[in-house]
């Protein structure tokens, strides 16, 4: 699973490189129209093609009956049972395609939210950092040791919280930095990323143990450490500038996806 995330986060890496001299809004519109271009491809591979269209000229033929015929409810009851039906089985049509793609969609997004969805930490002004403890944790035990880059002071003591498992550091970074903080842990070193600085850059999220969550927040090796579940940093959140109004990535990425399928399904050939 590691090597997996290692792999697409190169990748995106690279991409994200490749677009660092424009605002990320450049890159992420058009990775967004490339999404939606690839989905429109996978849609008319893997979707029946013929039966959708059927399907769409019975909704269009049943929606015309009842604009038509709205004076008389016989035809209007007909018309909506076939609207009813023509809609189930366009579900029961697009159900394939779907699941084609929602876990490339998926991988791709908890990736995504690396690049565009956290900011690094602003210079001079504090944050903290929590370590969530396993259950084989003992609370009585002296707290991991944490060492930081020379530009991030570590600002307080850890704090213990035993009923949730965590220990919580304040940190303020005093000058940009791109490196590893250490908590030795039982005589074993874990290093967690920390970004810092002015500009939009890989920011890892919450590093985790488990395998499964690992899935969904693939940002760095899991902690090898069995004391440790997870450990996060807390950076603020990152959004995007498009004339002076602030958008969510996730939004942004969606609202130019859907844009590209509308713009080149006629191009492509496909019925959605």
């Amino acid at each position: 699973m590691d090597l997996l995330n290692a792999t697409f986060d190169s990748l995106l890496r690279l991409f994200f490189t490749a677009f660092s001299w424009a605002p990320p809004v450049v890159g992420l519109s058009v990775l967004a129209a490339a999404t939606g271009a690839g989905m429109l491809w996978v849609w008319g591979k893997t979707s029946d093609q013929p039966g959708m269209r059927k399907v769409k000229n019975s909704i269009w033929a049943a929606l015309f009956e009842l604009r038509v015929y709205v004076d008389e409810p016989h035809v209007v009851w007909r018309a909506q049972k076939s609207l009813f039906t023509a809609n189930l089985r366009y579900v029961a049509l697009a159900l394939r395609p779907a699941l084609w793609m929602i876990a490339p969609m998926a991988l791709l997004l908890v990736h995504l939210d690396t690049f565009y969805g956290r900011a690094p930490l602003p210079v001079d002004r504090e944050t903290t950092v929590t370590m969530g403890m396993s259950s084989t944790w003992d609370p009585n035990s002296p707290a991991p040791q944490l060492i930081a880059p020379p530009q991030v002071l570590v600002t307080s003591f850890p704090v213990r919280c035993l009923d949730a498992r965590e220990i919580s550091w304040r940190l303020r970074p005093v000058g940009a930095v791109s490196g590893n903080l250490t908590f030795i842990v039982d005589g074993q070193g874990v290093p967690k990323r920390i970004e810092a600085g002015f500009h939009p850059r890989f920011v890892p999220g919450r590093s985790v143990n488990s395998a499964l969550q690992s899935l969904w927040m693939p940002a760095e090796r899991r902690i090898a450490s069995s004391k440790v579940e997870w450990i996060e940093v807390r950076y603020p959140e990152a959004c995007l500038s498009v004339l002076g109004v602030q958008w969510s990535w996730l939004f942004w990425f969606f609202g130019v996806s859907i844009l590209a399928t509308l713009l080149l399904k006629k191009r492509f050939g496909v019925v959605t």
